[in-house]
């Protein structure tokens, strides 16, 4: 097990166009349902997310994270089932966070206290 402050650096999301069209139009009518209120364009789009993964009855294995940690490049990916409440944001761009390792899964430690539980996916040195 190793440990260490990384470097946050990109959040990318990788979805088929048709995925993430069928959750911009859910976060729009979340939008308008709940009165067209400002300011809470993140919670309709995680809600719309979570309800077309249910709607899809998978797991939906997404990018969680990239973090620099010495040089290298981790790319962890989680799933939304097991992710603790983790909201994209939560981690700002260049911010330092302790993560650890175990094996090929990589624990960044959030704002909460929490730790967000991810499988490496590539390392790029």
């Amino acid at each position: 097990m190793s440990a260490g402050s990384a470097r946050l650096q990109l959040s990318p999301v990788p979805r088929s166009s048709e995925l993430q069209d069928a959750i911009r139009k859910r976060a729009e009518e979340i939008y308008i349902r709940n009165g067209r209120m400002p300011g809470r364009d993140l919670e309709n789009w995680t809600q719309a997310e979570g309800e077309i993964a249910r709607e899809c009855g998978n797991s939906m294995r997404r990018t969680a994270i990239v973090v620099d940690l010495d040089g290298v490049q981790y790319v962890g990916e989680y799933a939304l089932e097991s992710c603790d409440g983790y909201q994209p944001g939560e981690f700002g761009l260049g911010q330092d966070i302790s993560i650890r390792f175990e094996g090929d899964k990589m624990f960044l430690k959030r704002p909460n206290g929490k730790e967000l539980e991810t499988i490496v996916v590539e390392k790029v040195e």
